[in-house]
């Protein structure tokens, strides 16, 4: 993770020994836009995770266009996130 932050020059990586798990925070808008986004529409994610992708895909498009900021906007935010990761396996 250290090593794909340093590539995408973007995010801080955080470490969690208790779940054996390491993870990558990026917060800012525009370096999920102009980084994170161009670089997995060409690198695509296989697997189940590209669901997970697609959604949180339709998440930022939600933020880039402001409806994040409002209740309807929230709650579909909600929904999506309702259907990602573990959650996505309890609904097939």
């Amino acid at each position: 993770m250290e090593l794909i932050a340093k590539y995408l020059v973007t995010g801080k990586v955080y470490k969690y020994p208790k779940q054996k798990a390491v993870c990558l925070y990026v917060v800012k808008l525009n370096e999920l836009n102009n980084k994170i986004i161009p670089f997995f529409l060409q690198n695509s994610i296989l697997g189940d995770k590209n669901i997970d992708y697609l959604y949180w895909l339709e998440i930022a498009k939600l933020m880039n266009d402001g409806k994040h900021l409002t209740i309807e906007g929230l709650d579909k935010i909600r929904n999506i996130k309702s259907k990602m990761n573990s959650f996505r396996t309890r609904l097939h």
